[in-house]
């Protein structure tokens, strides 16, 4: 199942058919096309190219790691990414080499995602990011060391029959797409001031 979005203006035809499903094919990634996706986390931009993210993961054919990573979703999201055959956890790394704070690690984290995320998509791929996970349980178990935040769980996989979910997810997965209009988060150079370059 595809759903591309209905963008205002012109965007590269991968972004418009990146998505978030909940329905998951169970077959496995090929390993070429995962050293792939870490490959393109590997090539994210960064603030004084600190690179601070990191990814642990998990394959379903090694049961205790990936019921490790599992079990730290909460049970609504892991009822349906347990079909899932890839697990991720992006964690950022919140200091400089040199120990100084680095403010920018988590959104370097989530470009290094996104970068992830798009190669799924150019792969035949889908994946699913999730907040709804428990961080405190997710740094005991995954032994993450002080000065490394959890940051979102991601379920990777080919797409899969919407059929399979319950009731109530198959409604979300089939309903539109939905986003704010451009005009609605983009200003002038003073915050909440409509640019003049939007109609």
């Amino acid at each position: 199942m595809e759903k591309p979005a209905d963008s205002q203006y012109q965007i590269h035809d991968l972004l418009r058919r990146r998505w978030s499903p909940r329905a998951f094919d169970d077959r496995p990634i090929e390993p070429e096309k995962l050293r792939s996706l870490f490959e393109a986390a590997r090539w994210a931009p960064s603030s004084n190219n600190g690179q601070p993210w990191g990814f642990l993961v998990a394959v379903k054919e090694n049961k205790s790691e990936y019921d490790r990573l599992l079990n730290c979703l909460v049970e609504g999201n892991q009822q349906w990414a347990s079909r899932a055959p890839v697990l991720l956890l992006s964690v950022a790394m919140l200091q400089f080499e040199d120990g100084s704070v680095n403010r920018h690690a988590l959104h370097d984290t989530g470009m290094a995602t996104e970068n992830l995320v798009i190669q799924a998509t150019a792969l035949g791929l889908v994946a699913h990011l999730m907040a709804g996970f428990r961080i405190d349980q997710a740094r005991a178990d995954c032994q993450i060391p002080e000065g490394y935040e959890p940051v979102a769980m991601i379920a990777i996989g080919y797409p899969g029959d919407p059929a399979q979910l319950s009731d109530r997810l198959r409604a979300r997965e089939v309903q539109p797409r939905v986003r704010k209009s451009v005009t609605e988060f983009v200003y002038s150079a003073r915050w909440g001031q409509p640019s003049s370059l939007l109609p």
